[in-house]
């Protein structure tokens, strides 16, 4: 194995347990991901990029083969040290609390201040460097109720970069956002993975900017799972499927 592999698929069988018997979304899917990836997810709805996502940091047990996160199986990670190595940015909006977009964000540090959770210089460098990076300094204070959809976006973003982690996992992070912060979002994440070599995956039915800012995609179908560059992957057919000929 490469020394700077940061997430490994090994004959992964992805989906979802059911009384009646597991239902796979992906199956024998083996792939490798690397420090300093950029990689975009496209697949029609229903292919499994949200199953893949999640299935990769173990909000959901693969149905059989492994992940392997810096060449250790997740299952023999604690919850404590998972944090510290993967953050993800789902679709699915939660509120209630009463919390600000800044406690979000604030939260994105719980990992590294130890049994009391309190927030030191440190703790409060990463968190105002993760609001700024995110543009919701003017936001920072209002309740996360009353975000708009965009800005809750960019405020769970902004807790994923909180969280230091070297790899970030990211659901369609673009899907409320108007359009130059589409840009500004994927411009980020393409600097984080070349200047501080994080290992980034992202879904996202924004194919121009995938094909734009993303040095790998991964093609997501009925046929399985395909990691191509993305000048070979913007020739496929699976990707012109994928784009309805539009792109």
């Amino acid at each position: 194995m490469a020394a700077n592999e940061k997430i490994t698929l090994i004959n992964a069988a992805l989906g979802y347990q059911k009384s009646g018997g597991d239902i796979a979304v992906l199956d024998h899917i083996n792939l490798s991901f690397y420090e300093g990836d950029f990689v975009g997810i496209a697949g029609l709805n229903g292919t499994g990029k949200s199953t893949l996502l999640k299935s990769i940091c173990g909000l959901i047990p693969l149905l059989s083969g492994a992940v392997h996160i810096d060449h250790q199986n997740i299952n023999d990670l604690s919850l404590a040290a998972l944090a510290k190595k993967v953050a993800i940015v789902l679709t699915e909006r939660v509120g209630g609390f009463n919390l600000t977009a800044y406690d979000v964000v604030a939260a994105g540090q719980m990992p590294y201040t130890g049994s009391f959770n309190r927030l030191y210089g440190e703790h409060l460098a990463v968190i105002e460097s993760a609001i700024e990076q995110c543009g919701i300094r003017n936001h920072q204070h209002k309740p996360v109720n009353e975000l708009s959809d965009g800005l809750f976006q960019k405020t769970v973003i902004a807790k994923a970069l909180a969280q230091q982690t070297p790899l970030l996992l990211l659901d369609e992070p673009s899907a409320f956002l108007d359009y130059a912060s589409k840009h500004e979002l994927f411009l980020l994440l393409k600097k984080l993975a070349q200047h501080e070599k994080k290992c980034i995956l992202v879904s996202s039915h924004d194919l121009d900017l995938v094909l734009k800012y993303c040095n790998k995609i991964l093609l997501v179908s009925e046929k399985g799972a395909e990691l191509l560059p993305v000048a070979e992957a913007a020739q496929s057919d699976t990707f012109k499927t994928i784009g309805g000929g539009y792109i």
